[in-house]
């Protein structure tokens, strides 16, 4: 990732995207004096939730939205072109595991599937059109359904990529094991809620006992990025791919990055978010290695409170954090 295209594409959210140019400006920074990737401002996440964060030509496409429990506001991520989106998920597929068509991918994604507006149903439904088992991969809470197709795969010896919220998948496996050493197994987080706190080293474990021949991996997204992480190994790092980068905020100064190897808030530069925002503070809590690989240790503690109080109408003039 070159420092001239993510200062191009800075300069031009800034002069577009209308939230994050008043945030920018209200912050007192001259675009043109930015000449590095440290010195971009991150536009707050919870902004999503309060502020239409798009600048596109033409009205979006299609709105992603953020699951959210009870009571809280939902992010809304307003996309440009779903054709660009799928094509950045294939692009980042291909980088990771090779051809989409070389394996039947099935999705257990419970609480995903009864939502509208979740980006990760659409990731797999792009995936799945590419895959050798066509688009009936979904499952909900068919459990026994999804264990017999797995059984009549790995009698066929068909490779398999079997993506599942954290919940779901520790539900599914269960009293349940499944031989299969053409199995991928990736989590993709989602315990929110659920009254437990695994940690990743816990839960893919966990995963292991019942998946025993099967590699567990994870994947790192929201629906306010179009970019995804994948952690293939198992020290539980993620590997960003060219649209992606990731920094490490000191969680008391915001305007601070801490050394490689400390835990602060994760900032996130994704280049495939031109037409919204591609420079974002998220809530979550990790520390970065020296090959810029990261690993997400979870959520900011009381992520909700803390941040940039930035994000009511009228714009105020001060930024607490």
């Amino acid at each position: 990732m070159k420092t001239c295209d993510i200062l191009e594409v800075f300069r031009f959210q800034v002069a577009h995207t209308a939230v994050y140019g008043r945030y920018v400006e209200l912050l007192g920074v001259d675009p043109l004096q930015v000449t590095s990737a440290d010195r971009i401002p991150f536009l707050p996440i919870r902004f999503f939730k309060s502020h239409t964060v798009y600048n596109g030509a033409q009205p979006p496409e299609h709105v992603f939205t953020s699951s959210a429990t009870t009571g809280m506001v939902p992010s809304r991520h307003p996309v440009d072109s779903l054709e660009r989106y799928a094509q950045n998920v294939l692009d980042i597929f291909h980088l990771f595991y090779g051809d989409p068509s070389q394996y039947t991918i099935l999705a257990l994604l419970p609480s995903y599937l009864e939502r509208p507006g979740s980006s990760l149903v659409y990731m797999m439904q792009v995936l799945m059109e590419k895959s050798s088992g066509k688009a009936d991969g979904f499952y909900l809470y068919d459990h026994d359904r999804l264990y017999q197709r797995l059984q009549n795969l790995a009698l066929k010896q068909k490779p398999v990529w079997l993506l599942g919220a954290a919940f779901a998948l520790l539900d599914f496996a269960e009293n349940r094991i499944i031989i299969h050493p053409q199995l991928t197994v990736v989590e993709t987080g989602g315990m929110k809620g659920r009254g437990m706190d695994l940690s990743k080293e816990s839960l893919h474990q966990c995963l292991k006992t019942s998946f025993p021949n099967s590699p567990v991996h994870s994947e790192y997204g929201m629906a306010e990025l179009f970019s995804q992480a994948y952690a293939c190994k198992e020290d539980f790092l993620f590997s960003c791919p060219p649209t992606m980068q990731v920094f490490i905020r000191d969680l008391q100064d915001p305007f601070r990055y801490v050394p490689d190897g400390m835990r602060g808030g994760i900032n996130i530069i994704d280049l495939a978010n031109v037409h919204s925002c591609s420079f974002i503070e998220t809530e979550d809590l990790g520390f970065r290695m020296p090959d810029k690989r990261f690993q997400v240790l979870g959520r900011i503690p009381a992520a909700e409170l803390r941040g940039c109080n930035m994000l009511t109408d009228p714009w105020p003039v001060t930024r607490t954090c």
